[in-house]
């Protein structure tokens, strides 16, 4: 059938609150500089009522990827849960606003939308604190199958792997995808999450129920218990279809089979926040692919993204992304 999105990304829908603070209100709070922590929602109260100004988004990964992908022009689509509250209202809305298409049904009577609190330092560095509520209850129902054999690559965040109706809604959209002939992509998110699901991420890419997979340097060596990057990416190269791998401000690096290629990173003029870098590295990566651009290309694209966003606060583009590659020279073309 022909597909009317290019990507379609699943992932845990919540509301980022990203504020600037400086090094010692992580010091005082007992946080730890750099890391992201679960919080419960009395937790979560708190935090937001110490914050100063703050900017207040629809985000979770895979929803910042989705965003990013109709940055560039592309056709995107997100499935998450949202609650009936006033945070799954701006969810909703800024999400929709960003042009992506977003339609599963919100809960109606449990937990309230999730929420990340995060705290931006003068040296870029996100501490994250986050709410899971609502986006957990992702179930197999919220799985629309026309949606997903309408994508062309349907695309999973690993933090989905840890509440078991959410996995089972993922290996349903798979099946969907593949029965659809379309590609399935799995970002493998970080690597705690690596370290808790090793077993089961390794199974997805080795039966093939994943195609393509997004890692930083950190989580790929996490994935195969090595220290070695070289060994790891030989190891993913051999698990997986096509394997994409962000290496900070080494560039990246994305393999096929025998077919390999490693980009440098976009030049910065300033290091603001680095929330989404990851995020956007995938949205530009994969439109690269649905356009049937090679992949160097396609890294680039990711990489170019990866650099606007590192450059300001927030985890979404804060320019037209479509504009930015063909300032740089970069044609996208039309959807394979």
């Amino acid at each position: 059938m022909a597909k009317t999105f290019d990507v379609l990304t699943i992932g845990n829908a919540i509301v980022d609150i990203l504020s600037r603070t400086e090094d010692d209100v992580i010091v005082r709070n007992g946080l730890t500089k750099g890391m992201m922590r679960l919080i419960d929602a009395a937790e979560a109260d708190r935090l937001y009522e110490f914050m100063g100004p703050a900017v207040e988004a629809s985000g979770g990964s895979s929803a910042n990827t989705a965003a990013g992908v109709a940055s560039f022009g592309a056709r995107a689509a997100y499935i998450g849960k949202v609650a009936t509250d006033q945070f799954g209202a701006i969810f909703r809305h800024d999400i929709r606003a960003q042009g992506v298409h977003f339609e599963t049904t919100p809960l109606i009577g449990g937990a309230p939308t999730a929420r990340c609190m995060i705290l931006i330092t003068p040296d870029g560095e996100r501490t994250m604190n986050t709410f899971l509520g609502a986006c957990q209850a992702l179930s197999e129902a919220d799985i629309d199958e026309a949606t997903v054999a309408a994508a062309a690559i349907t695309y999973l965040e690993g933090y989905l792997w840890d509440p078991p109706e959410a996995k089972q809604a993922f290996r349903k959209a798979a099946a969907i995808a593949h029965a659809n002939g379309n590609k399935v992509a799995i970002t493998l998110s970080d690597s705690f999450c690596v370290d808790r699901w090793r077993g089961e991420f390794l199974e997805l890419m080795r039966s093939r129920t994943v195609d393509i997979v997004f890692a930083n340097d950190s989580e790929v060596k996490a994935l195969y218990e090595t220290g070695d990057l070289d060994t790891a990416v030989a190891a993913l190269r051999a698990d997986c279809e096509l394997a994409a791998v962000t290496l900070g401000e080494d560039g990246a690096l994305a393999a096929s089979g025998s077919d390999v290629a490693k980009v440098p990173a976009f030049p910065i003029e300033v290091l603001q926040d680095l929330t989404g870098a990851g995020d956007q590295f995938a949205a530009g990566f994969m439109v690269g692919l649905t356009r049937r651009l090679s992949l160097a290309e396609s890294a680039t694209l990711g990489c170019l993204a990866a650099a606007e966003v590192i450059q300001h606060i927030g985890p979404r583009p804060s320019v037209s992304l479509k504009d930015l590659a063909a300032a740089e020279g970069i044609e996208l073309g039309v959807p394979a």
